[in-house]
């Protein structure tokens, strides 16, 4: 029988290797030297560089982790954030013009958000990359830059914009045939899942593991979740996250919706952000929550010394009830949009604000004063959270600018009367450029693109013939 070996520790006194804190973060470095370090201690083999496109669809390059930290110069062309959901361009016009030569632009990793991508099987990492011109200046239709643009003008006055956003979204079963319409999937109880369970844990319950693997995998991505519900709709649930910086939060909407589609394929489901995917059912929004803190003392700027509101909440709601319908575009991106926002249902149309009352467009919810914030009701979930959150905060900073007047907060049902919003997209894209104000504070050559986009998008669904036309026009007209 051959020795037994024994175990030699080192001395409390020898020099031992101590694992930097950084290594450990789940989410994020400080720079290119822990950048390797962290991916060198994972194993990581491949990075997916990655930015959102106009739709908040993730565009970009994948390579071996060796290449990304070494200073590898990545780019993609100009035209890939030109382009509608469904591949198409839009035409030259109305201040827009297409690159002649579709030069490329560079991507940036933003090593704060450097995380690994929990559902792929070899170790993969991803990081989100901002958008810049080859010699270096910010790509001003880029959406993370327009959101970071909107940051800016707070930051110039000394404030700081606090967002917590809730998306709300579907789980259907698979459709592969786009011909057919969208039906609830199947839960642990064997039958499909019915309408009408608004926050009902059995509800939740019906998609346990589903749910599991979107927490282990947001976890496994420093992704923090707040609250989870079953809402409304056959199917449809609700995340909500902490409050934070506008950009982390628009980040983690971002790396959310890919998340939980992830998790849903996993279980040979869909999970779709479409603003109104059923019949029937009720839409789903992405509420954003807002305040804005005084970077100097830390406080929340609605809010006096006494507790009472300041003007400056008054006026914050006054600029998102003035400019709010000229921004509806990025609130309601979609043709679908438009089918979740109408009068009468859970949705707002109105411009209307009151205090926790969910059927105005602007709700102040129950809080401690140093907690009073806005919530804007409007955004559905299809919107691209950076473009969402960039025009939200841009009206209320507006409002603020120009002491816009707020109407009297009303206590009653607010959407049942007139309708003050857009009714379809064409509209919202009028309205959205005749808002010069609106247009300076996210930049122009922002909208000039969005709104060529959205309008070649029309053209592009109106080339689609309906099963409402055939069943009513066919045989009728």
């Amino acid at each position: 029988m051959p020795p037994v070996k024994k175990e030699v520790r080192p001395s409390s006194r020898a020099g031992r290797v101590r694992t930097p804190a950084f290594i450990k973060n789940l989410r994020g470095v400080r720079n290119w030297k822990e950048a390797s370090a962290w991916l060198e201690y994972r194993g990581i083999e491949d990075i997916e560089c990655i930015t959102p496109d106009q739709a908040g669809i993730p565009r970009g390059k994948m390579m071996p982790s060796k290449k990304f930290t070494s200073n590898t110069s990545l780019a993609l062309p100009s035209a890939v954030f030109m382009a509608t959901i469904s591949g198409g361009y839009p035409e030259d016009g109305n201040g827009f013009q297409y690159p002649e030569d579709d030069g490329d632009l560079k991507l940036l990793p933003d090593l704060s958000t450097l995380t690994v991508v929990p559902w792929e099987e070899d170790p993969t990492a991803a990081a989100i990359c901002d958008l810049v011109h080859q010699d270096g200046r910010s790509v001003a239709f880029a959406p993370r830059n327009v959101l970071k643009r909107v940051i800016g003008a707070y930051d110039k006055l000394g404030l700081k914009p606090v967002v917590a956003p809730e998306i709300e979204f579907y789980l259907v079963q698979k459709n592969p045939d786009p011909d057919y319409p969208l039906t609830p999937p199947v839960g642990r109880s064997g039958r499909a899942i019915g309408g009408g369970a608004g926050y009902s844990i059995a509800g939740v319950n019906e998609f346990d593991e589903l749910i599991d693997d979107i927490y282990h995998f947001s976890e496994s991505q420093g992704l923090e979740i707040d609250t989870l519900i079953h809402e409304e709709g056959a199917g449809q649930l609700e995340i909500n996250l902490r409050h934070g910086d506008p950009v982390e939060l628009a980040d983690q909407v971002f790396m959310f919706k890919r998340t939980i589609r992830e998790a849903a394929l996993k279980h040979e489901i869909y999970a779709t952000f479409m603003a109104k995917p059923i019949q029937g059912q009720p839409g789903s929004a992405m509420h954003i929550h807002q305040s804005i803190i005084d970077k100097k003392t830390g406080r929340n700027i609605f809010t006096a010394d006494d507790g009472s509101e300041t003007e400056a909440f008054t006026h914050f709601i006054g600029g998102m009830q003035k400019h709010v319908p000229n921004a509806l575009a990025m609130f309601a991106p979609y043709v679908n949009s438009y089918r979740r926002l109408t009068q009468g249902a859970s949705a707002p149309v109105n411009t209307m604000w009151g205090y926790d009352n969910r059927t105005t467009a602007f709700r102040v919810p129950r809080s401690d004063p140093a907690a009073r914030r806005v919530e804007n009701r409007i955004p559905s979930s299809d919107a691209n959270p950076y473009l969402a959150m960039a025009a939200s905060l841009a009206c209320g900073l507006i409002g603020m600018k120009n002491k816009a007047v707020a109407t009297p907060p009303v206590v009653t049902t607010a959407n049942e009367d007139q309708i003050d919003l857009p009714r379809g997209l064409l509209e919202a894209v009028d309205l959205l450029e005749a808002d010069h104000e609106l247009c300076e504070m996210l930049g122009n050559p922002f909208t000039t693109t969005y709104a060529a986009i959205k309008r070649a998008e029309f053209e592009t669904f109106m080339e689609v013939i309906s099963p409402w036309e055939r069943e009513y026009l066919l045989l009728n007209v």
